[in-house]
C-alpha cells in the first residue's frame, strides 16, 4: 500500500502522521509531500521513505497513491495561509486514493459537527482509520 501523506507550513502534522505510520504499519512505504521544504524536511526526519516538495509533487503523489493522509486544507484550495494551490486541491479532491482527513480548523475552515479532538487523538484516530483501509484493500 503506498501511504501519501501532505503537509503544509511547519510540517508537525505530517511528521507526526509520518512517525505514527511508521510505527503502526512499519512495512508499509509512505511517501511524504510537503508544499515547502520546511515541512518536506519535518517528515524526512520522522522517517518517511520518500519525500518531495512543491505543487507537482503533490500532483503525481496524489495519482500514484493508495491512501492520503492530511489535515483537510489539502482539498481546499488556498488553504493552509494559501499554501495549497487549487491545482494540490484538485489533485488530492480527484485522486482514486481513500483520503483520511484530519478536521484541522484553522485558515477559516470549520467543519460543524466534528468534535474538537487534541492532535494526538486526531493522529491516532486517523491510523485506526488507515489501519481499516488496510484490512478492506489488502486482504
Amino acid at each position: 500500500m503506498n501511504i501519501l501523506i501532505i503537509d503544509a507550513q511547519g510540517g508537525g502534522i505530517g511528521r507526526q502522521l509520518v512517525s505514527a505510520v511508521k510505527k503502526a504499519l512499519p512495512d508499509e512505504k509512505v511517501t511524504a509531500v510537503g508544499t515547502n521544504s520546511l515541512a518536506a524536511s519535518a517528515m524526512l526526519k520522522a522517517g518517511a521513505d520518500h519525500v518531495a516538495t512543491g505543487e507537482n509533487a503533490v500532483v503525481v503523489n496524489c495519482r500514484r497513491a493508495d491512501v492520503i493522509v492530511a489535515p483537510i486544507g489539502v482539498v481546499i484550495a488556498d488553504a493552509m495561509l494559501g499554501e495549497i494551490t487549487p491545482a494540490m486541491a484538485l489533485a488530492a479532491g480527484q485522486s482514486p486514493a481513500k483520503r483520511i482527513l484530519l478536521p484541522i480548523a484553522h485558515c477559516d475552515n470549520i467543519v460543524a459537527g466534528v468534535k474538537e479532538l487534541g492532535m494526538g487523538q486526531l493522529v491516532q484516530e486517523a491510523m485506526e482509520e488507515l489501519k481499516a483501509v488496510r484490512e478492506s484493500c489488502c486482504k
